[in-house]
């Protein structure tokens, strides 16, 4: 993923990490043209930085989004933009969301807002102009810190301290915060195994279970999605040793049957897991030998080409291999029919579910990684015009059985071979 800036390691002695980390964001970025939009339309009109971007710079990460919070109405946000000739997107307008969109940046301006009434799922909002109405209504105290383009922060519930310390806290009452999105469970997970110093609140961690039929009301869509971030942040890993985290999962999740397999990995899979894609992961902790990856992809809104990622392996691995399966000449044949996709999926998955790290096919990453599938020698109008073949059935299969000879023969195959392939 594509990160705004690195992340800072050294420090001036006049100014924070903060405020260094915000001015390498105004030079790369040119937010300061959004800031100025706002703050000089009126006294009392303000923009601010807002949430994980903060928590990022507080935590020394790098930093991939950026959002920022406004005592503006959308409507007054869409004109200033348009007035400073600032392009922008109404995508999440109804939530009180612009997008703006300067040099391929895009930053997520919201109207600070207080909840009027929630269901689990959704929030009907009102519009606010009070700041700490904006910030009550966050999860957690690490997500409801706010900084002006200087570096002056506005922190109500002592995040700044909570990250400092290591502590995940719900803002207010905590089954209050869940049963107003039954996803903030998810995320809790999430910012615990990314920068939790202390061990679960045991009342917290009762109130979690006892919300998990929550669930219920939350679209396919919006768990995966909120999967997908817990899966590609820094400690996810952390999970196999977190045992209540781990049961969550289990329980959120009934369809990652082998969940298990994150218990087990090797050194190189440690290593190399945050290398792979979110399809391969996914590959890793529903794979178990059943039809549940069929199950896992009636249930969840998965792209063709994602569901075709994971039949293969699936086929593939239902199947026993042998010393002949990860061959050089079968896996060129597996390039050749399947894809190198295709192919280096089934070769990360064999060496990320085997005990010990097979340097062998680590060596046919290497290899295979850049390599272009071979190209039949062969077509159709080549056995047309040379060996006077009529369009028809019975060209197909014949091409069939030379392709089939030339990739058993290491793709290759003699002008011999075709005429008596021709002529059978």
């Amino acid at each position: 993923m594509k990160y705004i800036f690195n992340k800072f390691f050294s420090h001036s002695k006049n100014l924070s990490s903060l405020e260094l980390s915000l001015k390498k964001i105004k030079e790369k970025t040119n937010i300061e043209k959004i800031f100025n939009s706002i703050n000089k339309q009126s006294e009392t009109s303000e923009v601010r930085y807002v949430g994980g971007c903060i928590r990022q710079i507080l935590n020394d990460e790098n930093v991939y989004d950026i959002d920022l919070a406004t005592n503006l109405r959308p409507t007054q946000v869409c004109e200033l933009l348009k007035n400073n000739k600032i392009k922008y997107y109404e995508t999440g307008i109804e939530h009180g969301t612009i997008t703006a969109l300067i040099d391929n940046n895009k930053f997520e301006i919201t109207s600070l807002r207080k909840d009027v009434d929630t269901d689990g799922r959704h929030a009907k909002i009102e519009y606010s102009k009070n700041w700490l109405d904006d910030a009550s209504r966050r999860d957690f105290t690490i997500n409801s810190i706010y900084s002006d383009i200087n570096g002056n922060i506005f922190d109500p519930f002592n995040g700044k301290k909570d990250l400092e310390n290591g502590e995940v806290k719900f803002i207010g009452n905590v089954e209050k915060r869940i049963k107003e999105d039954y996803l903030r469970i998810l995320r809790y997970v999430r910012f615990f195994l990314n920068y939790s110093k202390k061990n679960h609140n045991e009342d917290v961690k009762k109130i979690i279970k006892q919300n998990l039929d929550g669930f219920a009301k939350i679209s396919s869509d919006r768990l995966l999605d909120e999967f997908q971030k817990l899966a590609k942040s820094k400690n996810f890993l952390k999970i196999a040793k977190d045992d209540f985290c781990f049961e969550i999962i289990q329980l959120v999740f009934p369809q990652f049957k082998n969940l298990n397999i994150l218990k087990k990995l090797n050194n190189y899979a440690k290593r190399n897991i945050d290398y792979l894609d979110f399809v391969f992961l996914l590959s890793l902790i529903i794979l178990d030998g059943s039809d549940n990856v069929d199950y896992f992809i009636y249930k969840f809104n998965i792209s063709k080409k994602d569901q075709k990622r994971l039949l293969f392996l699936n086929r593939f691995f239902s199947k026993k291999t042998n010393g002949e399966t990860f061959s050089y000449i079968n896996l060129n044949k597996i390039l050749y029919f399947e894809g190198r996709e295709s192919l280096l999926d089934l070769l990360n998955f064999q060496i990320f579910r085997s005990k010990k790290i097979e340097q062998k096919l680590i060596e046919s990453i290497n290899i295979f990684k850049d390599r272009e599938p071979p190209i039949m020698p062969l077509k159709a109008s080549t056995l047309i015009e040379k060996y006077n073949i009529p369009e028809g059935k019975d060209l197909g299969l014949k091409l069939k059985k030379i392709e089939t000879k030339w990739a058993d023969n290491n793709f290759a195959i003699s002008e011999k071979d075709v005429l008596k392939l021709i002529n059978s």
